[in-house]
């Protein structure tokens, strides 16, 4: 049992998906958000990197989301066009536009596909693309693609693979915020400057003064 799984044991599942279970019942088409409680822990952590760990983690767990995509459909080149080019963005090989271009078209084949499970993983790697730009849309990947997730598996059997795909998430952020910068990888300028602040934390401050 991972640490998130022992956590989410400890407070009972039933607690920690009490808004997902209303949103459920709503038919909301975004099933998660920052201040669903089983994102909480995994929020925490997200507030403590650098954008540069940030990107790195997010677009390493979207290789995963986008296999998943693929694994449907495989003729559908967008969304790997658009991981393609924000890594090549936060290396600095490539400019803003070429990318922000592609992060629209993986946003646009969710609407286009009209398949709702398959469109939330569109979504993901366009969010997961987009963090490259602003560390906040790094949790609309985790948003999007749990959303996915509770669409596949239904009502009833969803909370354990959930759970399951938090942990994931927590624990590949916490590799990265340990190797982050030991592989030695070239950056954009804008990814290299370590004196902004960690513009989650920031959000979630200003969302909180504002309650």
């Amino acid at each position: 049992m991972g640490r998130l799984s022992a956590h989410f044991f400890l407070k009972g599942m039933d607690a920690m998906y009490s808004d997902v279970e209303i949103k459920i019942k709503r038919k909301n088409k975004i099933l998660f958000s920052r201040d669903s409680q089983c994102l909480q822990e995994l929020i925490k952590l997200i507030e403590v990197q650098n954008h540069r760990t940030l990107v790195l983690w997010v677009l390493d767990c979207a290789n995963t989301t986008l296999a998943k995509f693929e694994a449907k459909y495989p003729n559908e080149g967008r969304p790997r066009t658009a991981l393609e080019l924000c890594e090549a963005w936060a290396r600095g090989r490539i400019k803003m536009p070429a990318a922000k271009r592609a992060i629209l078209d993986a946003h646009a084949v969710a609407k286009e596909i009209e398949d709702d499970e398959y469109g939330a993983l569109a979504h993901a790697i366009g969010h997961a693309g987009a963090a490259t730009h602003v560390e906040t849309h790094g949790i609309g990947l985790v948003i999007y693609e749990l959303t996915s997730i509770v669409l596949r598996h239904g009502k009833e059997e969803y909370q354990i693979p959930v759970d399951e795909k938090i942990d994931y998430y927590y624990q590949r952020l916490l590799n990265w915020q340990e190797n982050s910068d030991k592989q030695g990888y070239e950056w954009a300028d804008f990814l290299a400057d370590d004196t902004r602040s960690n513009k989650e934390k920031l959000l979630n401050e200003k969302r909180k003064r504002g309650r």
